[in-house]
């Protein structure tokens, strides 16, 4: 998936001047690449566009007008794209309960080695994830995972943890928004 580049980011006071319109593009993207599987995740599919409005917040919230800055937050969110013909994805941990989070936190410590995405011919291919994301004793409820597919549109996404084992089906059009993604 193609990285954003440097010349497709406006400064703060221009973007706030498309904001609106650009906010309603991008939620209606994410829409079609948000996946929930079970109670408790949610998956974000991450492409260019969800990228560049990640960076535009940025530097919209923190005022950024150094070019340094700039490509920092451009070399960071960039990042979190898939490559070589895979799929990236921040996975959302979500539970309101503030010690039920804790608990579940600290049992799925593995989780993130139990996440894939299932290909049409039945292949289960792991997510791959930084380390660094959880602590010595729990879980992140931010997970930025990638799925090396190789160009193939999963059908499924899943965990099959020794607590928790689910699988969320795709509807046709996750799959064309992850298609058109893969093409990028």
């Amino acid at each position: 998936m193609r990285p954003v580049q440097r010349s497709e980011i406006l400064d703060y006071q221009t973007y706030e001047e498309i904001r609106e319109s650009f906010r309603r593009d991008v939620f209606t993207a994410k829409s079609r690449r948000r996946i929930h599987v079970g109670d408790y995740f949610t998956f974000l599919f991450e492409n260019p566009l969800t990228i560049r409005y990640q960076v535009q917040e940025m530097m919209r919230a923190e005022k950024i007008v150094k070019e340094k800055d700039i490509e920092h937050e451009l070399e960071t969110y960039n990042q979190l794209l898939g490559e070589n013909g895979g799929l990236g994805t921040t996975l959302l941990i979500e539970m309101d309960n503030p010690e039920e989070r804790a608990s579940k936190l600290r049992a799925w410590y593995s989780l993130p080695e139990h996440i894939y995405a299932l290909l049409d011919d039945g292949t289960k291919v792991r997510a791959t994830f930084d380390p660094a994301q959880r602590g010595s004793d729990r879980l992140s409820s931010v997970q930025y995972l990638k799925f090396p597919v190789k160009g193939k549109v999963p059908v499924a996404i899943g965990l099959d943890h020794p607590a928790i084992s689910i699988e969320t089906r795709l509807t046709d059009d996750q799959r064309a928004a992850l298609s058109e993604d893969l093409a990028l």
